[in-house]
């Protein structure tokens, strides 16, 4: 299948190709960076984080406390 194209236009196209890959990578490089900053993602979500912990501590506290009392007992 032969090409209407000039080797030329080849070439400029591959570049084109290459500079758009290269900001394509940038970006998706700076979206995960800003994705995976998760002292970011805490300092603005503090009071859910907090609320959350707060209540799987609770959870977590009363598991091992109800598992030591069933131990106590059997």
């Amino acid at each position: 299948m032969p090409s209407d194209r000039s080797p030329d236009q080849i070439r400029t196209s591959i570049e084109e190709t290459r500079k758009e890959l290269a900001f394509s990578v940038n970006d998706l490089r700076s979206k995960v960076g800003e994705l995976t900053n998760w002292r970011r993602q805490l300092v603005e979500n503090r009071e859910p984080a907090l609320v959350t912990a707060v209540v799987a501590g609770f959870v977590v506290g009363g598991g091992v406390a109800a598992a030591v009392s069933l131990l106590r007992r059997g």
